[in-house]
């Protein structure tokens, strides 16, 4: 199991590796965020955080709730049903690039993140975190035009999202920064005061709130969006490595 980034990141190269070999597109949240923790990994070894030790482990609890969901997928077992749905896109054909980053990022902030906080920290020490937190969304930010050109670069009619009400860049920002994350650190403070017992209802709550916003991620607005996500959809392209290659330029397997 991993205990630092550098296990972190071999870890997330596995899985770009089979994704690349298997044609899978499981490996697509995969490879943004091996570019993600790899930026904060950098942030961390140029002291740009209070705790950069408290960080790394921060970063290391938070992976490995992303890295056993998708194990417990691949053997057949049960994981959260955040992560459930947002596997289970990755065998269709319909979902966009997009849809499925975006399947991920609801999975691990809004359910995940808070989760990791808390694991770090005691209800006494976890306003302590808040500065370093909120840090991470300038690494996001600064992701935010260079990942929208890579999926461009993928998905040449995106666009189009945005021109009929999708509003691609919106939703991508809203997800990367501020909402989500800022509903993290609420869901991260309320866990913190509860006991165990009580901490286990809570994520169950939040599991199922995740789990129903998926269907909003891949039919974002009325009926007539429908034949404008197939339209992109099938101007995307079709191959599976070289979109993994795309997304993410840090991964020495794609």
């Amino acid at each position: 199991m991993a205990q630092s980034i550098d296990a972190v990141l071999e870890e997330l190269d596995q899985i770009l590796a089979e994704a690349r070999r298997q044609r899978s597109r499981l490996g697509y949240f995969a490879a943004l965020y091996r570019d993600v923790t790899a930026r904060v990994q950098d942030a961390i070894e140029a002291g740009n955080f209070d705790d950069g030790t408290r960080m790394e482990r921060l970063d290391v609890r938070f992976a490995r709730h992303y890295l056993d969901a998708l194990e417990a997928h691949n053997s057949g077992g049960d994981p959260p049903r955040a992560w459930t749905h947002t596997f289970e896109a990755a065998s269709r054909w319909r979902p966009l690039v997009l849809h499925h980053l975006l399947l991920g990022m609801n999975a691990h902030i809004n359910l995940d993140l808070g989760i990791a906080a808390v694991e770090v920290t005691t209800e006494e020490t976890l306003p302590d975190l808040k500065g370093d937190f909120d840090r991470i969304n300038r690494i996001l930010g600064d992701m935010i035009e260079t990942t929208q050109t890579r999926i461009a670069d993928v998905s040449p009619w995106i666009g189009v999202l945005d021109r009929l009400g999708g509003r691609a860049d919106e939703v991508i920002s809203n997800f990367c920064l501020v909402q989500a994350r800022n509903d993290a650190w609420d869901f991260a403070a309320s866990l913190a005061a509860l006991d165990a017992e009580a901490q286990a209802r809570a994520i169950e709550t939040k599991d199922e709130e995740t789990a129903r916003r998926t269907a909003d991620i891949l039919r974002p607005g009325g009926p007539w969006i429908v034949p404008a996500l197939l339209w992109v959809r099938l101007w995307e392209t079709a191959s599976v490595p070289t979109i993994l290659s795309t997304l993410s330029r840090t991964s020495p397997a794609v």
